[in-house]
């Protein structure tokens, strides 16, 4: 009874912060376009910079070869495709489980997708911000890798979720779990399990643990071994955000883990780069700016709020057990 009175408190303001959170992925949307298209952050370089990508194509016709606002667009309506897709479902639309959690159910782990990214995403930050302060305690620093030109970092920034989702979730863990657990070689099958592997019986989720914190290591790497990458003290960052990723990929899908991994990289700097187009300053200084703050503080309440919630949910399940 106490710990539904204490759910009950929380909820109104935990979905509030849920609902400013939806509103800040929504309006990045056009900002991240506006900034792309009408910006001036490339300086000396626009959206009609080729990509040098698929080169080999250019020897074949006439085709001349991609712009980099030709990956833009497509991967600015791929998120807002699969944004529509956890709005809707996959069992309840986001107003649907919102009504749920403001009234006091910690059983907010079913029914929308947007709900999961949300969660999900602000427990990642939370984790991501004590481990940034633990290693600046012992004089680790967290350095990302040089860019000369921010149009270019953006424009890789928007890309990375994709490609590193395909890779590392899909590829890395779907392929393995489908040939670990399915009981039939259909297409169907391994297409509905690599889009989410919880269509899967899995009998022994150990294995699925060690298979996803063994990828989540192997993602914190790439980021320090790649030739753009990151310093050193970006690796336990990484590999706790892959490790997340790699679970929400297992039980709710590829559309939650692309979004949360999309939500870390466009949703963010496209407030970064706002700021720091408006007020004519680096973005590494944007980042100190009183929005950027702000919008980090939210981040920080809901993450902190939704550990708890997850707390209640494990809970509640061994008492249930």
């Amino acid at each position: 009874m106490e710990t539904h009175k204490i759910l009950q408190s929380i909820a109104i303001p935990y979905s509030a912060l849920i609902s400013v959170i939806f509103g800040l992925m929504v309006f990045s949307f056009p900002i991240g376009a506006y900034l792309f298209f009408n910006s001036h952050i490339g300086k000396d370089i626009d959206y009609g910079y080729p990509w040098p990508g698929f080169e080999f194509i250019k020897h074949f016709g006439e085709f001349g070869g991609f712009e980099i606002a030709d990956l833009f667009i497509v991967a600015w309506v791929f998120f807002l495709i699969i944004f529509t897709i956890s709005v809707l479902g996959p069992k309840k639309n986001f107003l649907k489980v919102l009504s749920t959690i403001m009234a006091g159910s910690y059983r907010i782990q079913n029914g929308n997708y947007l709900v999961q990214t949300i969660k999900w995403f602000s427990v990642l930050i939370v984790l991501s911000g004590i481990i940034d302060i633990i290693q600046q305690r012992f004089g680790v620093k967290t350095t990302p890798p040089p860019f000369e030109n921010d149009l270019l970092q953006f424009f890789g920034i928007t890309l990375a979720p994709i490609l590193e989702e395909t890779v590392f979730r899909m590829i890395l863990i779907g392929i393995p779990l489908f040939l670990l657990y399915s009981k039939k070689g259909s297409v169907r099958l391994f297409a509905k399990s690599l889009w989410n592997p919880n269509n899967l019986a899995v009998d022994d989720p150990k294995k699925v643990i060690i298979l996803i914190v063994f990828v989540g290591v192997f993602f914190g790497l790439a980021h320090i071994i790649s030739d753009q990458s990151w310093s050193n003290g970006k690796f336990a960052q990484a590999a706790i955000s892959g490790i997340i990723l790699g679970w929400v990929y297992y039980k709710y899908g590829f559309v939650a883990s692309t979004l949360i991994h999309w939500a870390t990289n466009y949703l963010i700097y496209s407030y970064g780069y706002l700021v720091s187009s408006v007020n004519e300053i680096p973005v590494s200084v944007a980042f100190s700016h009183s929005l950027l703050g702000t919008i980090e503080v939210l981040f920080v309440i809901t993450g902190l709020i939704s550990i708890f919630m997850l707390s209640m949910e494990y809970k509640q399940k061994k008492l249930e057990v």
